[in-house]
């Protein structure tokens, strides 16, 4: 039995070994470029949201252009509202070649907001295949910038 246990413990550790050396997380970090493009309202059967068009460049460790649509709505409370927005990157990614869908989340309380935005499951394609992470998106003196944080599995 205790042979039998060790052998599992074992099994356990290298497994777990294996997925992380498989799936190390890597950081990339730089810059981007955004143009917002707000677009015509639709017909109020579909509800009150500003829908606006994205164009962003990347630039540093994530380099080449995205498109996007976002929806959003404010608040009767000044200063609160949300977002939701889908965008395609194409580019590189530390030297990878590819593309992906990243999806945001967003949220403003009375001034203080709250993002998330992660990699859509399963929509990363050439050298990105398997890509999966979360991006947060840093604005200090009116430039943008990006922290990734993103695992890449090993394809068969």
């Amino acid at each position: 039995m205790k042979h039998l246990v060790a052998y599992l413990y074992m099994t356990l550790v290298v497994s777990t070994s294996l997925q992380t050396q498989k799936e190390a997380v890597m950081t990339a970090r730089g810059t981007f470029d955004v143009k917002v493009i707000p677009q015509v309202a639709d017909d109020s059967a579909a509800g009150p949201f500003s829908r606006l068009f994205l164009d962003k460049q990347f630039h540093g460790d994530l380099e080449g252009p995205s498109k996007g649509q976002m929806l959003g709505a404010m608040s009767a409370v000044e200063g609160s509202g949300g977002y939701v927005a889908l965008e395609l990157v194409t580019g590189t990614l530390h030297g990878k070649r590819g593309s992906f869908v990243l999806q945001h989340n967003g949220t403003m309380q009375k001034n203080v907001p709250t993002m998330q935005v992660t990699v859509v499951p399963d929509s990363g394609t050439g050298e990105l295949v398997g890509l999966a992470g979360t991006m947060t998106i840093i604005i200090e003196g009116g430039r943008h910038s990006y922290e990734f944080e993103y695992t890449l599995a090993a394809t068969p």
